[in-house]
């Protein structure tokens, strides 16, 4: 049996200038929690908080993993759901949210499925900065992005240079996206 290959879009919903998205390609016999790590590893989350799997974002049919009685719908085990199980043609469009409180929305499409013997994922384009963790969701990472544009120097922009860990005269750079170091990443995964 060949295994083949699949090549996901996946973007940040509701962040512009710039827009946050990876290309990745992916083993279709990955389990939807591996897929997560996957994403986590891409984009440079921390995998610090709970995540999910829909069609819809207010979907019923939740993939994650099950942890008592967090959830008030039934729960598809995401160690057990095979990626090829959900995405059976090209097209095919779900969404992940991370960290159920800022709610990090992403788009994920199904660009592609080749019959690429690929046994790890690995990442083909990008863009953007990933928003730091626990800055309060879309809105706080516009508000952070507004900051360090408009007012670089107020008491704000100090802030959060101090809870970002940067220098006095450094900014967060929006932009920055490395592939080299996101492959890095995806390499442990």
């Amino acid at each position: 049996m060949k295994i083949k290959t699949f090549q996901f879009k996946i973007q940040i919903e509701d962040i512009t200038r710039p827009p946050v998205w990876r290309k990745v390609l992916v083993p279709e016999t990955f389990t939807f929690h591996r897929f997560h790590q996957v994403i986590q590893a891409a984009f440079g989350w921390e995998d610090t908080h709970l995540y999910q799997f829909s069609e819809k974002e207010d979907g019923e049919d939740i993939i994650s993993v099950p942890s008592g009685d967090d959830w008030d719908v039934q729960v598809i085990d995401s160690r057990n759901k095979i990626l090829k199980d959900v995405f059976t043609k090209e097209g095919k469009r779900y969404i992940y949210i991370y960290d159920l409180g800022d709610d990090w929305v992403h788009k994920i499409i199904l660009e592609k499925i080749t019959d690429d013997k690929r046994k790890k994922a690995h990442c083909i384009d990008g863009k953007g900065a990933c928003p730091p963790e626990n800055c309060g969701g879309v809105w706080g990472y516009e508000d952070l992005k507004e900051v360090f544009a408009n007012n670089p120097e107020s008491a704000k922009a100090e802030e959060l240079r101090d809870w970002l860990g940067l220098e006095d005269d450094e900014t967060f750079d929006i932009n920055k996206f490395s592939i080299d170091d996101t492959n890095v990443l995806l390499a442990k995964v």
